[in-house]
């Protein structure tokens, strides 16, 4: 696909998920089946609560990351930028959009270039599992060290290409060559679904192909928010005219679970359909490390980074207050919060 093309089609994403109808049609993530239990006799002060924590090395002042979104467009750069800066208001990290277009296209880079307003944050650069491969990896590390990426987001993204007019849609043997190229990138590698979910059907190949996995944190991306099946659907189609498959992956609450049971050491990033300070709570609970939220930062980063950080600030405002109800001080207070079966 041409620079153009693809510019045209990251220009249509906003727009869809900006006014389509892309939500799930009846998956969720699977949240709403716990309960954080509440504790009328907590003896923590809210002002106190401590969500602090660090990321591959880097410290959060919450367990938030802004989660991929954009890039390539006029305005993914007004969007990314107005990202980083709250993100570094809010001393929280961030991830980038697909960088693909910058392997071809310099230019490009402009619309990912945010460190001049967020000099200090966690930020990962961001490239598709089928584009990396070792004929890649200089072009790979130029465009991660042209916007300054302390890591790499490998995105894996089968069903969202196979949606995608001319996607990417030969899969095979691409862990091997994750296994293989992984070792000459001198960034720590998070692999990552885009909102279908990544569970333990996924870990197990992972394992299986390398016997030393070259990852250094898992996002497991899961189903219940964004269905990326159903942007690329009404991108090319104007319609979903495959609805079954807009409703397909593993929810978000499944996959945190299945991840964390076969790797429990793993730094696990909890994305999709992580609307609220609850939904986090709830997800840190079951085991993950930090999550990240991306479309319901959209219509206010196309604003300005104050209207991001008003909606971040609310959001992390909810999550200390579902630590200081249910009676813990920490994350690590609540990572050993046993939720509850709801019903």
């Amino acid at each position: 696909m041409t620079d153009g093309g693809i510019t045209d089609r990251k220009r249509r994403h906003i727009d869809v998920c900006r006014d389509g109808d892309v939500g799930y049609p009846s998956m969720t993530t699977g949240l709403e089946r716990y309960r954080l239990p509440y504790n009328a006799l907590t003896q923590t002060s809210l002002a106190d609560i401590d969500l602090s924590t660090a990321f591959l090395g880097v410290p959060l002042r919450a367990p938030v990351l802004i989660g991929a979104m954009t890039g390539g467009a006029q305005l993914s750069g007004t969007i990314n930028r107005n990202l980083a800066e709250a993100a570094q208001r809010l001393g929280i990290g961030m991830m980038l959009g697909s960088q693909r277009i910058m392997l071809d296209s310099e230019q490009a880079a402009d619309s990912f270039t945010v460190r001049d307003v967020a000099p200090d944050i966690l930020l990962f650069g961001n490239i598709g599992l089928a584009q990396l491969t070792k004929d890649a990896v200089p072009d790979i590390a130029k465009a991660l060290d042209r916007v300054s990426a302390d890591a790499l987001a490998v995105h894996t993204n089968p069903l969202q290409e196979a949606m995608q007019h001319r996607g990417d849609t030969d899969f095979s043997g691409s862990l091997s060559r994750l296994c293989d190229v992984a070792s000459e990138l001198r960034y720590p590698l998070l692999l990552k679904e885009v909102g279908h979910g990544l569970g333990a059907a996924a870990v197990a190949e992972l394992t299986r192909l390398c016997t030393e996995p070259p990852i250094a944190a898992i996002d497991v991306a899961g189903a219940g928010g964004t269905s990326w099946s159903a942007v690329e659907q009404l991108v090319r189609y104007g319609e979903l005219r495959y609805p079954d498959l807009a409703d397909w992956g593993i929810p978000t609450a499944q996959a945190i679970a299945e991840v964390r049971d076969v790797w429990p050491t793993m730094p696990l990033v909890a994305s999709g359909g992580i609307r609220t300070g609850m939904d986090a709570a709830k997800a840190i609970a079951l085991g993950a490390d930090v999550v990240a939220i991306a479309r319901p930062l959209l219509e206010a980063a196309i604003g300005s980074a104050d209207a991001v950080e008003d909606w971040l600030q609310r959001f992390i405002d909810e999550f200390k207050i579902c630590l200081h109800g249910c009676g813990v001080r920490d994350l690590a207070g609540l990572r050993a919060v046993r939720l509850i079966p709801a019903g």
